[in-house]
């Protein structure tokens, strides 16, 4: 199911990866980023790491890599990354994620 019209209306993030990848809708508040993720082609998201980060997968399939541990979530799935673990993911296409960072500044609001 895609996201609601409300929510693909929020503003998006500068990410670094192309639109016709990676789509993106934040909400942004001084305590976090919320972020709804839709991608379009199967990714790779290299290995990295930043303040904590939570994220439920809402429809598709996402190779997760967290600390060493590496899991497949799917729609229903969380996942819980603490603050300053090494992470990364192969995401396939047709995958919605909402993410939640625990920065507020994360990724730059785009407009």
């Amino acid at each position: 199911m895609a996201f609601p019209d409300f929510v693909t209306a929020l503003p998006s993030i500068d990410v670094p990866f192309p639109e016709d990848v990676v789509q993106t809708a934040v909400v942004q508040s001084d305590a976090g980023l919320v972020a709804f993720f839709t991608f379009l082609k199967d990714m790779e998201l290299p290995m990295h790491s930043h303040g904590a980060q939570w994220g439920t997968v809402v429809e598709g399939e996402i190779e997760l890599t967290i600390g060493g541990e590496t899991k497949i979530y799917r729609p229903g799935d969380s996942y819980s990354i603490p603050s300053g673990v090494e992470h990364g993911a192969k995401i396939k296409a047709g995958a919605r994620v909402i993410d939640v960072f625990e920065e507020a500044d994360r990724y730059p609001i785009k407009g």
